[in-house]
């Protein structure tokens, strides 16, 4: 008896269904893609797969999980974290949930990260702690039940 190749997974959004639709990374923009890649490189233990520095990196998961890409533009403009009326406003954030908020924060210091100089007041700063790439993009790192 012949096997056959199972069918593709069908996902059912509202009245629509598909296949073979399949979220598998991100983008963000910055001025330079070396050491926003280098960042998200030692913070996430990604690997660093194609690497053409100022203007492209792409960042693997090692689980197997969504790669990142990293695109270098001139015209990049960091945003105002906060954001405030009239300035460049954040348009991607990324929650990164760590078991030793101390120990995350060091590591994203040390890899070339900055804690952002507001952190929201109705957050505890011992379990939630926004920090900023070196491209300005903000960062949450959190402990789990954040």
């Amino acid at each position: 008896m012949a096997t056959s190749a199972a069918a593709p997974a069908r996902v059912l959004t509202g009245d629509m269904s598909t296949s073979a639709i399949r979220w598998v990374g991100v983008a963000i923009d910055c001025a330079d893609a070396g050491p926003v890649a280098r960042f998200y490189q030692r913070l996430l233990g990604f690997e660093l797969r194609d690497f053409e520095p100022p203007h492209w990196a792409q960042l693997w998961d090692p689980a197997g999980g969504v790669h990142l890409n990293v695109q270098g533009e001139a015209w990049y403009e960091p945003p105002t974290w906060p954001e405030q009326p009239g300035e460049q406003a954040k348009m991607i954030h990324f929650e990164v949930q760590v078991d030793d908020l101390a120990a995350a924060v060091a590591a994203a210091l040390e890899a070339g990260g900055t804690q952002a100089p507001w952190q929201p007041p109705d957050r505890d700063s011992e379990r939630f702690r926004v920090l900023l790439d070196p491209a300005g993009h903000p960062l949450c790192l959190f402990l789990r039940g954040e």
